[in-house]
């Protein structure tokens, strides 16, 4: 495993044009396995999901999001695909439905960028258009000790 630090962006445009961004930036880890990155997180107060562990299962044509703890989810990105899933949370469950528009995966060993455009539908309702970046990077200890 290596240490790793993730940032993540969230750009959302609702129907009215109002767009509503999150960013933050937390540590996390990275292992290979399989010819497939993982790369396991935290989400922060800032995401609104405090207490949510957060697992990038990244390949080169597809990226998974499982989410558990506060909320459970997990959510496929393949480009030009649909993917639903269930989102619990604790005031009930929603079907979320993607339709990813645009998906570049460009990573390396330990380090990458993720750069997603998805449409968002919750219970079949077209909710919003939206933007995620990830970006994972080997913490300076991480290379210490590659070189």
């Amino acid at each position: 495993m290596n240490k790793v630090v993730v940032t993540v962006i969230g750009i959302q445009k609702d129907a009215m044009g109002e767009e509503n961004r999150i960013e933050f930036v937390t540590t996390g880890t990275h292992y290979f396995k399989n010819g497939i990155h993982y790369v396991l997180y935290e989400d922060s107060e800032v995401s609104g999901m405090e207490g949510t562990s957060n697992l990038l299962k990244i390949a080169d044509h597809h990226v998974t999001l499982v989410r558990k703890g506060a909320v459970s989810q997990e959510q496929h990105f393949e480009l030009a695909k649909k993917s639903s899933s269930v989102y619990r949370t604790p005031y009930g469950r929603l079907t979320l439905t993607v339709l990813t528009n645009k998906l570049d995966i460009c990573y390396g060993s330990i380090s990458g960028n993720i750069d997603i455009v998805y449409e968002l539908s919750i219970d079949g309702h077209w909710q919003s258009e939206n933007q995620l970046q990830i970006s994972v990077c080997a913490d300076a200890e991480t290379y210490s000790h590659m070189n």
